[in-house]
């Protein structure tokens, strides 16, 4: 089975820091730009499972990549390239300490909540009697607050983000116009693939006191998808939507008992389980982009990345 790259401890030319995510490692590069490192680590209830997903990195870095590049008319963002298949380099930005998630649907988390009485998220009324996977009448915002590893992320409103002083009043217009047009690029160049954009993430900062959008979007990470066809007949009877997300992990973990609260033990991830997650990760990919998923050589990841990203930061 191919190689999954889990840890790195990469020395490029330039570095003076390095901050391991749950699933990124971002390397600081002379307080100038940011080498951000997209590993086959996985998470799932905001913790890291224990064995990692062969060319799940190469996949998300490539589908954030061309999503960058294809909202570059909306707002700025941090990409200057991709020197390797699972890594983006890109400008230093000063990130604001939330994530400004935007829901088309009421399904997941919100669904939850709202199924147990919840009618308001993140100070957002939600109209009475709706139902699951039911489109909002505009898509909503519900911010969260950006945990540091191994805690949860905590819902915010926009009230709550402007007492706090996480954002300016000015700032944070900008951060819901900037949100807003990309969820509806997303939805657009989704309805082009058969799919619907369910739900999303996007982080942003500022960059020479200009924000710019930042991380990953529109990854399968990041976002939820539901295939089209059969949507409208599957909502009718009440049936689970088809979808292209983490969401089928999240799944397998609840079914053996684990849902990251304490005490509970992730489940054994066999190499059968962990060859059929990459295998899910590969159609994702080929349904997202509408292109054929070519893997990457894993043979010795570590050094193809060095090399890579290093002729790239002396050229």
């Amino acid at each position: 089975m191919s190689k999954a790259l889990t840890k790195t401890d990469f020395h490029f030319p330039g570095q003076k820091s390095v901050y391991h995510g749950k699933v990124r490692d971002v390397y600081n590069i002379n307080d100038e730009k940011l080498v951000m490192v997209a590993t086959d680590r996985i998470s799932a209830f905001d913790v890291v499972l224990p064995e990692g997903i062969p060319y799940k990195g190469q996949m998300l870095n490539q589908i954030a990549a061309k999503f960058l590049d294809a909202t570059t008319d909306i707002c700025p963002n941090w990409k200057l390239a991709t020197p390797d298949p699972m890594v983006t380099v890109g400008v230093m930005c000063q990130g604001f300490p939330i994530e400004m998630i935007v829901r088309g649907y009421l399904c997941g988390s919100a669904w939850r909540a709202y199924k147990s009485g919840v009618r308001e998220i993140c100070g957002v009324r939600l109209p009475e009697g709706m139902r699951e996977n039911e489109k909002f009448p505009h898509p909503i915002i519900t911010p969260t607050t950006k945990a540091e590893m191994g805690l949860h992320d905590e819902d915010i409103s926009k009230e709550e983000i402007l007492a706090k002083g996480l954002a300016t009043p000015e700032e944070y217009a900008t951060l819901e116009k900037y949100t807003l047009a990309l969820f509806e690029r997303g939805t657009q160049m989704a309805a082009e693939r058969g799919l619907i954009l369910v739900d999303t993430k996007y982080e942003f900062g500022k960059h020479n006191g200009e924000i710019y959008l930042m991380d990953e979007i529109h990854t399968p990470d990041s976002s939820r998808y539901f295939y089209s066809e059969g949507y409208q007949e599957r909502f009718e009877k009440e049936e689970p939507q088809k979808q292209l997300s983490k969401e089928f992990v999240r799944e397998w973990l609840m079914a053996n008992g684990f849902q990251g609260k304490e005490g509970q033990q992730v489940p054994e991830m066999t190499p059968a389980i962990v060859e059929s997650i990459s295998d899910r990760y590969i159609e994702l990919y080929e349904h997202i982009t509408g292109e054929s998923f070519v893997k990457g050589e894993t043979e010795d990841l570590t050094k193809r990345i060095e090399k890579n990203v290093t002729d790239y930061l002396t050229l």
